[in-house]
């Protein structure tokens, strides 16, 4: 059985389906392109489906963040739907978000830690979803990446479909620029200025009753059969110390080249200086001591964004300024060294 993306999806899903990929629908992650197509289907499923090798893109396998392209075959497995929600399950709640930019294409927010971009892996909502409840008149509101839940700063949302695919194919084909702020354990050498390590995906050991383990990323050589290149370019701001905490750590502006699942907190990890806070690549018992000195979330902040308007084509520059729950916690003379960076290239 054949179908094109665009039309209703099927409502059968008892037998292997395939499904060819339209123009409209090019550039997109398969992950996304899957959420949308399989209405109903538990977003774990679809992530357990395409590491089993189960989803099939013209004939071969393929990873959730493989971008589809018009004329594509995918082979779908037979799907379970959803069981409908019980009366008194949790809905996303209306929430808006603090607003860095918004014209008819697309909104630029600034997500706040602890949110998860959408909902799905344990998460029942997450920010498009308290979005679309806050806008139920909105036609169209897609992600148009992601950020970590524990990671604040920019979040760009697509309002138009056009907005949507010619945002994703500058960050596919690395014609945005994103810098993050991120505290590291120990004094960085200002001299190591290049990240250039392959990353690939891996699952700790599925817990009691799981059925799964947790998705992790970790440096391989480049030669591994899921290396995925992962370039990441750092510079040093401040050598600095936690108000409360003796430790040296170090501010960085960190710019990713690629945009890999954990990127940044892997490639400071691996280099010996992990992110201050990070309960997946840090030190467990260091991140205590953080937590007594007031460090209550892994301290890395999308902090500045530069795209081409999808619209107009205009070099946009955006910037997220740090938290104040972060801020609080940083000496007077890094705040004030952070205040003097000159704007990023395309601010007016």
């Amino acid at each position: 059985m054949k179908n094109i993306i665009g039309a209703k999806p099927e409502p059968t899903t008892t037998e292997v389906r395939f499904v060819t990929v339209d123009e409209e629908s090019a550039g997109q992650r398969l992950d996304n392109f899957l959420f949308r197509h399989l209405k109903g289907v538990p977003k774990t499923h679809v992530y357990r489906i395409i590491r089993s090798g189960e989803v099939r893109l013209n004939k071969g396998r393929v990873q959730a963040e493989t971008r589809v392209s018009a004329g594509d075959v995918l082979r779908l497995p037979p799907v379970r739907m959803a069981t409908p929600a019980p009366e008194g399950a949790p809905i996303a709640p209306a929430r808006d978000f603090p607003r860095l930019h918004e014209d008819d294409a697309l909104l630029a927010i600034d997500k706040p830690a602890g949110v998860a971009v959408h909902g799905g892996s344990g998460v029942s909502f997450g920010v498009i979803e308290q979005l679309r409840a806050a806008h139920p008149g909105a036609r169209f509101l897609e992600l148009v990446h992601r950020l970590d839940r524990e990671t604040s700063g920019i979040l760009l949302v697509a309002r138009k479909r056009s907005a949507l695919t010619a945002l994703q194919a500058q960050f596919r084909d690395r014609e945005t620029g994103k810098t993050y702020l991120a505290l590291v354990e120990g004094a960085w050498p200002a001299n190591r200025k290049v990240l250039d390590a392959p990353l690939a995906r891996y699952l700790l050991p599925a817990a009691a009753g799981a059925a799964e383990g947790e998705r992790r990323v970790r440096v391989v050589a480049r030669d591994h059969p899921d290396a995925m290149p992962a370039v990441t370019l750092v510079r040093v701001l401040a050598q600095t110390r936690l108000a409360g905490d003796a430790a040296p750590m170090s501010l960085l502006a960190v710019t990713i080249k690629t945009g890999r699942t954990h990127q940044i907190r892997v490639h400071l990890a691996s280099a010996g200086h992990a992110i201050a806070g990070d309960d997946k690549y840090g030190d467990f018992e260091r991140n205590r001591a953080l937590q007594r000195a007031g460090l209550k979330r892994m301290f890395l902040h999308a902090w500045r964004l530069q795209f081409n308007h999808p619209a107009t084509g205009e070099r946009m520059a955006l910037q997220a300024e740090l938290p104040s729950e972060l801020r609080a916690l940083m000496t007077a003379e890094t705040l004030d060294l952070l205040a003097r960076q000159p704007p990023p290239a395309g601010s007016s």
